[in-house]
């Protein structure tokens, strides 16, 4: 009778055993997800930094004679900066 209830029970501890394994690894692997995902994102500012800079300086440079879209440019962004600050002064 002993026998009987233990087969169930050494099954069941290894399943759990099994079980927590792969619970650990998966937290290990969202973990890493979540790093990689941090550094996507600030990579992804950066260059979204970069190609502002980059129309900035083509509007300047294509507009020699009409400082129009020079101006569209500049005013956009300082909008967008007194958008930043609203957000940080909450």
């Amino acid at each position: 009778m002993l026998d009987t209830l233990k087969q169930p029970i050494v099954k069941l501890i290894a399943a759990y055993e099994s079980e927590k394994s792969e619970r650990e690894r998966l937290a290990k692997e969202l973990e890493a997800a979540s790093v990689q995902n941090e550094t996507y994102k600030k990579q992804i500012i950066e260059l979204e930094r970069q190609i502002d800079n980059l129309k900035l300086s083509e509007a300047f440079k294509g507009t020699a004679g009409n400082g129009t879209e020079a101006k569209k440019k500049v005013n956009a962004l300082l909008k967008e900066i007194d958008k930043c600050i609203k957000l940080i002064e909450g």
